[in-house]
C-alpha cells in the first residue's frame, strides 16, 4: 500500500482528503505545519507528498525545498493560489504536479496515481538509452552524465529520457508536456521551462551556456545530436 503524506493547515481539508485517499486504497499520514511535515517525513518516509503552499510559519515552498535537498520523492502542491508565477516557483523547486483548490476527489486520485506511475517507471521500454554524454537505465530509473550519476525527480527523469530517445529532434513545449504527463499540464506550457532549467543545472557543464539541452527558438527544445 502506497503511503501519502498530506500537509495542510486546515483540519477539514486534512479529514476530507485523507478520506478520499484512504477509500482509494492509500495509507495516509497528515501534518498541519511545515515543521510537522518534515518530522513526519523523517519518521515515516512516504511514497508521495501532497503539500499545501500556504502554511503557517514555514510555507510549503520551503518545505518542498528541504525535502528536495534529501529526496526525490514525488511532490504534488495543493493551493488556492492559481497564478502562473506561483506554479512556476513550485515547479522550479521540484514539484511534480500542481492542483488548485477546490478540486474533485476523482481529479486528486487521478493525479496521485499518475505521479506514482511516473515515479515507478513504465514497463516495456528499452532498458538503456544514451545520447549527448547522457546514459539512462529506464527500468532502474537511473541516469549518468559523462559517467557521473545524477539524481532526478520522476518528472525530470521522464523529460530527459524522452529527449535522449530523440536526439537532434526539436519538440514544442506542448509536445514535451504531452509526452511526459499526458494532458495534466496541457494548458501550462511554462512548466516545461521550469523543468528544463532544473535539468540543465544537473546535466550541463555550464547551465548558462547549455551544450546538451538546446533551445530551439520559436519552437521549444531538443537534445544535441544529429538530425
Amino acid at each position: 500500500m502506497k503511503r501519502v503524506l498530506l500537509v495542510d493547515d486546515e483540519l477539514w481539508v486534512r479529514k476530507l482528503v485523507r478520506g478520499y485517499l484512504e477509500r482509494a486504497g492509500f495509507s495516509v499520514t497528515t501534518a498541519a505545519t511545515g515543521l510537522e511535515a518534515l518530522a513526519e517525513f523523517e519518521a515515516r518516509p512516504p511514497d508521495l507528498v501532497l503539500l499545501d503552499l500556504m502554511l503557517p510559519g514555514m510555507d510549503g515552498l520551503e518545505v518542498a525545498r528541504r525535502i528536495r535537498e534529501k529526496s526525490k520523492v514525488p511532490i504534488i502542491m495543493l493551493t488556492a493560489r492559481s497564478t502562473e508565477d506561483d506554479r512556476v516557483v513550485g515547479l522550479e523547486l521540484g514539484a511534480d504536479d500542481y492542483i488548485v483548490k477546490p478540486f474533485s476527489a476523482r481529479e486528486l486520485e487521478a493525479r496521485v496515481r499518475a505521479v506514482l506511475r511516473r515515479a515507478e517507471g513504465r514497463p516495456g521500454e528499452a532498458r538503456v538509452v544514451q545520447a549527448a554524454g547522457i546514459r539512462m537505465d529506464l527500468d532502474r530509473r537511473e541516469a549518468w552524465v559523462d559517467g557521473r550519476p545524477v539524481e532526478l525527480t520522476a518528472l525530470e527523469f521522464d523529460l530527459l529520457a524522452f529527449l535522449v530517445q530523440h536526439p537532434g529532434r526539436a519538440f514544442t513545449r506542448l509536445e514535451l508536456l504531452e509526452a511526459v504527463r499526458s494532458s495534466a499540464f496541457s494548458s501550462f506550457e511554462r512548466a516545461v521551462d521550469s523543468h528544463i532549467k532544473r535539468l540543465r543545472r544537473k546535466v550541463e557543464p555550464n547551465p548558462e551556456a547549455p551544450s546538451r539541452i538546446l533551445t530551439v527558438y520559436g519552437v521549444g527544445y531538443k537534445l544535441a545530436g544529429d538530425g
